[in-house]
């Protein structure tokens, strides 16, 4: 079966891998600036989101969002790389980076599922973890 034959499976398809690229790097930008209200507008607003961390599972959006009020942002500025971004279909995507802090040099992954919901684009899924 090829993508001509099931267009609502299309793998990459082209106009949801340009809104989750959009959405992601919106997301970046939040996150370089701390700006917290867009980084909870990014998340589901809903108790079955979830945010694994290097150090702290997150379960619903309330969690996430004194984890990030919470949080210690001496060291946000980081580069990405390897980032790879995939549409499964209209509607779904996963969007996987690698990242160098650029204070402390520690290196991580990040992983995160995006759906199309009513509201527009969210992280209904995400994974971050340190590789030193």
């Amino acid at each position: 079966m090829s993508q001509d034959d099931t267009p609502d499976l299309w793998i990459d398809h082209p106009t949801a891998l340009m809104e989750i690229r959009a959405a992601f790097e919106a997301y970046e930008r939040a996150l370089m600036t701390n700006d917290t209200a867009a980084l909870n507008h990014f998340f589901w607003q809903d108790p079955r989101v979830l945010r694994f961390g290097p150090s702290e599972n997150l379960y619903g959006a309330e969690a996430i969002a004194a984890y990030r009020t919470a949080r210690d942002v001496t060291d946000l500025a980081r580069t990405l790389e390897n980032t790879k971004i995939t549409a499964f279909g209209p509607d779904l995507g996963v969007a996987n980076t690698e990242y160098t802090r650029l204070k402390s040099g520690r290196r991580g992954r990040q992983t995160q599922v995006w759906a199309r919901l009513p509201e527009g684009w969210r992280v209904v899924s995400a994974h971050v973890s340190l590789l030193d």
